[in-house]
């Protein structure tokens, strides 16, 4: 489920944290401003949003990791060496 942006608008999220994970910060912020912000009450819905996060998080390392990779693959291939004794047409 993605969270609307009325929905976001609505809960006020900041625009940062406006991502693929933005429907479970919503109710995390609920929990924590009627539990006052104590470190140890909505541990479980903290736990599901920064688990979003990290996901989130490695989902675009490995992205960039591949694209890298084909630029490097890109580079390789245009980097022929020129041969030092010319071939010939019967060679």
């Amino acid at each position: 489920m993605i969270a609307t942006q009325e929905e976001m608008v609505e809960a006020k999220v900041p625009l940062a944290y406006r991502d693929q994970c933005a429907h479970l910060l919503i109710p995390l912020n609920k929990c924590r401003h009627a539990e006052l912000y104590l470190p140890w009450k909505c541990e479980a819905e903290r736990h599901v949003y920064e688990k979003c996060a990290y996901e989130l998080v490695m989902e675009r390392m490995l992205k960039m990791q591949k694209i890298q990779e084909q630029e490097a693959k890109l580079k390789q291939s245009q980097k022929q060496p020129i041969p030092l004794i010319p071939k010939t047409a019967n060679a």
